[in-house]
């Protein structure tokens, strides 16, 4: 247990010797210290040990913490606005309500972690992995999530508007009631992924791959399907009003009740390709199911 400033300010002494020169001072190994409500802004623990570490309320603002092992580590409630988290370990992390606007997570490895209730505004977590993640009730608005990879994580009730999830892969991700208003999913494979009563208007999804994913009660209006492969999915009650779906494939989506009114650039064949009925509301605002020569594709 490591308590003492003084004995804080040797070790990161000799870890910044062992930065510069290996054969030389010593890594920082920070297991299972407690620093609870510490002010350390700006500290440097690149590629430190800080495994199983507990760092309530503590301020770390700015700090270096790139490669470093924050396994286990109890960050709830931090400030970690502008932290470089680059490539660290963050498995089993608990980094609840902890505030990460602007930090560098790119590259990072969170499985199981929890960011429940984080703040994750501009956060740039490009190439990150968050394998079993909580995101329940997290606020990330325009993060950059380019690359990212999340499967079976859990971010119900999140808030992701205007963030880039361009190129990710996400698999079995729960974003039931969630919102990415104006998102950008361009490119991102999206499978079996549960979006019920989400708010995805304005989202961009072209050229994404969506496998059997559910949008039930979800709110779709001007989103852009532009050469999306969708392949099965559950619409139901969802609201595609304006969405536009040139040159995408339906291959059997179901769009039983869904509200298709004012839908751009739907053509026969995909409407037919689709699953309709008597419950769907068509381009046109006429009730399904579609039927060929109709004209019930083209919206007034």
């Amino acid at each position: 247990m490591i308590s003492e400033q003084a004995s804080i300010s040797a070790i990161l002494r000799l870890h910044r010797q062992w930065l510069s020169d290996p054969t030389t001072g010593r890594r920082a190994d920070l297991s299972g210290v407690t620093l609870n409500e510490a002010d350390l802004p700006g500290i440097g623990l690149s590629k430190a040990i800080l495994s199983r570490a507990t760092l309530l309320d503590t301020n770390l603002a700015d700090a270096d913490l790139s490669g470093a092992r924050l396994d286990r580590a109890d960050l709830q409630r931090a400030n970690l606005a502008g932290a470089d988290l680059t490539g660290a370990d963050l498995s089993e992390a608990d980094l609840s309500g902890a505030w990460l606007e602007g930090a560098g997570l790119a590259e990072a490895s969170a499985p199981y972690a929890s960011f429940r209730k984080a703040r994750l505004g501009e956060a740039r977590m490009a190439g990150a992995s968050f394998r079993n993640a909580i995101f329940r009730g997290a606020w990330a608005a325009r993060a950059a999530l380019h690359q990212a990879r999340f499967y079976d994580a859990d971010c119900q009730d999140a808030d992701f508007s205007q963030a880039q999830f361009y190129h990710a892969l996400l698999q079995h991700v729960r974003f039931v009631s969630a919102t990415a208003f104006s998102a950008n999913f361009g490119g991102s494979k999206i499978d079996h992924c549960d979006f019920s009563g989400a708010d995805l208007r304005g989202a961009r999804l072209v050229r994404a791959e969506i496998i059997q994913c559910s949008f039930r009660d979800a709110k779709l209006a001007d989103c852009d399907f532009h050469e999306a492969r969708l392949r099965g999915g559950d619409f139901n009650r969802a609201v595609l009003a304006g969405v536009r779906f040139g040159g995408a494939q339906l291959r059997t989506a179901d769009f039983r009740g869904a509200n298709l009114r004012g839908a751009r650039d739907l053509t026969p064949d995909q409407l037919l390709s689709a699953m309709t009925d008597h419950s769907t509301i068509l381009p046109n605002g006429s009730n399904g199911p579609y039927l060929r020569f109709s004209g019930a594709e083209k919206p007034r």
